[in-house]
């Protein structure tokens, strides 16, 4: 009995204790209901330029395409398989679920905040401000996924309560619509007051630099599709330089890193903490700067051999050895070297082509070619004399450079965009220089530089009649077939 009466009194005890109302067991505290705008923004920015920049090949392939790093005891990437990562999965889930996502829900906490907001004008303001910079980093995104794939599921995007199956919009539709929005909130942004302040990981909140970064994004998505409409192209580049646009190295568009991780860099963490020696400098690349002496050398390559003063880069798409060729600097490798999306040597090489196409930006190509050139040295440390002398080179002045303008600007902004391997993938397809070869070995019989990614595996389970108009219209759904602008 006695002992019945102990086990009795912890059990009464613990009845004693407890109330009717059980519905706090519904909270999980792991797992809020709210969050703030800012969480999500800069969720949404740090997985938008770790995509861009990362290497791996788990990832995206961008720097092998543009044949400016090849691999090493694994070329499948580098000779054109998608498939076996399920490479553009990954690309298009980073995209569509890590970044536009975020920056949707920001957006409707900002929209919905600025509905009901009784406080100062000036906190209107940093909220107008806040919703136009995730405008232009949402018009960013998208541009990123329509080069990348063409036709890409827009309008009825993101809402899967409506448009569980959205349609794949027509890319050149989203194009204009991408300029339209790029225009509205670059105009909007009032430089009176900040932004996201800190939780902007790329700006620091600074709406000036916002808006110059959106109108250089007009200005690239103009000079894209200038092949295509040439009238409607011409128009909104002028519109997007008179509206202001990176015109300094100090306006660039860069993220800066943590000095350890997970906010390290991606090239860190894919070439330093991995202990992989998975890349190296592809010999397309690298001799072609040999052939020019050019002074970035040192600044992208070590020597081969050391203390050499010569560089030496791996047989694109062929199984390297890797001690047998230079290798990629320590500076891209430091966990706090910055994410790049947009720098002013770009802009200027952008000028220089506009006007080429005839398109009233001011300037002669020669002046905004030798710019772009400066500003790209200059931001890799050579020295103004050695920019003096390289810019004289008969085979780099712009009156005595081999080629058409094309080959010209296109060489040379494919030199200038090294370890940006998106845009130089970019510029290549829209200016088919330089001329790059396809490796003696590619998947699937592939005979020239893949022009786009094909749509992700995933899709055709998960939206496969959609998928199935989009690659009706396109054709195919090859790696060869180019996108709208890729007309000449």
């Amino acid at each position: 009995m006695k002992n019945r009466l102990l086990i009795l009194i912890p059990l009464l005890s613990l009845f004693a204790s407890c109330t009717d109302d059980i519905t706090g067991l519904n909270t999980d505290t792991k797992r809020p209901t709210y969050t703030q705008a800012e969480y999500l923004f800069t969720n949404a920015e740090h997985a938008m330029v770790d995509q861009v920049t990362s290497t791996s090949v788990n990832f995206n392939v961008f720097r092998l395409f543009a044949q400016q790093w090849t691999e090493v005891q694994y070329p499948q990437e580098s000779q054109y398989d998608l498939t076996g990562r399920t490479i553009p999965d990954t690309h298009w889930t980073t995209y569509y679920r890590d970044v536009l996502k975020d920056y949707k829900e920001a957006r409707q906490i900002l929209v919905d905040s600025k509905a009901t907001y009784t406080g100062a004008p000036e906190g209107l303001i940093v909220i107008n401000n806040k919703i136009a910079v995730i405008d232009i980093l949402t018009a960013y995104t998208y541009g990123i996924l329509v080069d990348t794939f063409g036709d890409v599921p827009y309008s009825e995007a993101l809402d899967i309560i409506n448009h569980p199956l959205p349609k794949y919009d027509d890319a050149q539709t989203i194009y204009r619509d991408l300029i339209s929005k790029l225009t509205t909130a670059s105009n909007s942004l009032d430089s009176s007051e900040d932004s996201f302040g800190d939780a902007d990981l790329v700006y620091g909140g600074d709406v000036a630099k916002w808006a110059k970064f959106a109108n250089s994004l007009r200005l690239r998505m103009a000079i894209n599709m200038h092949d295509v409409d040439a009238a409607y192209a011409s128009t909104q580049a002028i519109a997007a330089v008179n509206d202001g646009i990176i015109t300094s190295s100090a306006d660039g568009t860069y993220m800066n890193y943590a000095a350890t991780q997970p906010n390290a860099n991606p090239l860190y963490v894919d070439l330093v903490a991995s202990g992989r020696n998975d890349f190296i400098p592809a010999d397309t690349f690298v001799n072609k700067l040999n052939a020019l002496s050019d002074p970035r050398r040192p600044q992208y390559f070590t020597e081969y051999p050391v203390g050499s003063g010569l560089y030496k880069g791996g047989v694109y798409g062929a199984i390297n050895t890797y001690d047998a060729f230079s290798h990629l600097t320590e500076t891209i490798k430091e966990p706090t070297y910055p994410g790049v999306l947009f720098t002013y040597s770009e802009v200027e090489f952008l000028l220089a082509e506009a006007v080429e196409r005839g398109i009233a930006v001011g300037g002669t190509a020669a002046s905004h070619y030798n710019a772009a050139i400066t500003a790209s040295m200059l931001d890799w440390g050579v020295a103004p004399a050695a920019i003096a002398t390289y810019l004289a080179r008969p085979d780099v002045a712009y009156a005595t450079a081999t080629g058409t303008w094309k080959q010209k600007i296109g060489e040379q902004s494919w030199i200038a965009l090294f370890n940006r391997g998106f845009e130089a993938w970019t510029s290549y397809r829209r200016l088919d220089y330089p001329a790059l070869q396809v490796p003696a070995v590619t998947y699937g019989d592939i005979t020239e530089v893949p022009k786009r990614y094909s749509y992700p595996n995933r899709e055709q389970t998960l939206n496969a009649t959609s998928l199935a108009a989009a690659v009706a219209k396109l054709g195919n759904n090859n790696v060869t077939t180019k996108i709208f602008w890729d007309k000449q």
